[in-house]
């Protein structure tokens, strides 16, 4: 059997996968905080650069097979040999320029957009399967995308494209995302941005959804006009690409 190991960085939570290379099957799963964010002694990030070496350690263990490759995936912008994240402003101090392979110890070692990597589990073992243009939008601390053409992903020019999180749906709006765009899916959606748009009631995509489930009417308006800007987001897209699939995950 051919296994490998997948880490997911995230803002809120850091995923780490025992598969199957060969089928998809996971074999053995863990999830730890992500933590701090803030510099310390050790340096920006720490925290969450050393519970990453502890869950690979934990996965490797769980496997009686060798592991063949070890993949993370991470939010903003992978270098061109996919080693570090080159650009991530504002979240995850310490991430960028990060060499990984160096952290872990491992020779070899991909580094890819969290949504990139998401799309191209699900073309490859997900719901996307046999489907050669699909578009994937992932929400969490952000909302990532990614954009599959002909059965390849497509990164574009410097591995820019398909972050449809930092597409504009609102350009009077003031609060610009973390690439100084104004009015983005991302901030209309983002768990990050919960905060802001209840003016502080809620603090959580979770705690904002529980809210309106319990029949708050200002946690339904809040929640609402999030869902009709993505809706409008998702309906930008089919105009622009015409896929014969969207897929929406949770990072």
């Amino acid at each position: 059997m051919t296994t490998a190991i997948g880490i997911d960085l995230g803002g809120t939570n850091i995923k780490g996968a025992l598969i199957n290379a060969a089928t998809g099957e996971i074999l053995h799963q863990t999830v730890q905080a992500t933590g701090s964010n803030t510099s310390h002694s050790n340096g920006a990030g720490s925290h969450w650069k050393k519970v990453i070496c502890q869950i690979v350690q934990e996965l490797k263990s769980k496997s009686i097979y060798p592991v063949d490759a070890l993949g993370l995936a991470a939010p903003g912008l992978p270098n061109t040999s996919n080693t570090s994240i080159i650009n991530m402003p504002g979240r995850l101090d310490g991430l960028e320029n990060l060499i990984w392979s160096e952290v872990l110890q491992e020779k070899e070692l991909w580094v890819l957009n969290d949504a990139h990597a998401a799309l191209m589990a699900e073309a490859t073992f997900g719901v996307g399967q046999n489907f050669k243009n699909i578009v994937m939008l992932t929400l969490g601390t952000g909302v990532g995308g990614g954009i599959l053409i002909n059965g390849e992903l497509y990164q574009g020019n410097y591995q820019m494209a398909g972050h449809l999180g930092h597409m504009t749906l609102d350009v009077d709006r003031e609060d610009p995302g973390i690439t100084g765009m104004p009015g983005t899916l991302e901030n209309a959606m983002g768990d990050a941005t919960v905060a802001i748009r209840s003016f502080k009631k809620f603090t959580s995509t979770k705690s904002l959804v529980a809210a309106h489930l319990q029949g708050d009417t200002f946690a339904t308006y809040v929640w609402l006009n999030s869902v009709r800007k993505l809706a409008l987001g998702i309906c930008s897209i089919c105009n622009l690409l015409s896929p014969d699939l969207i897929i929406l995950g949770a990072a």
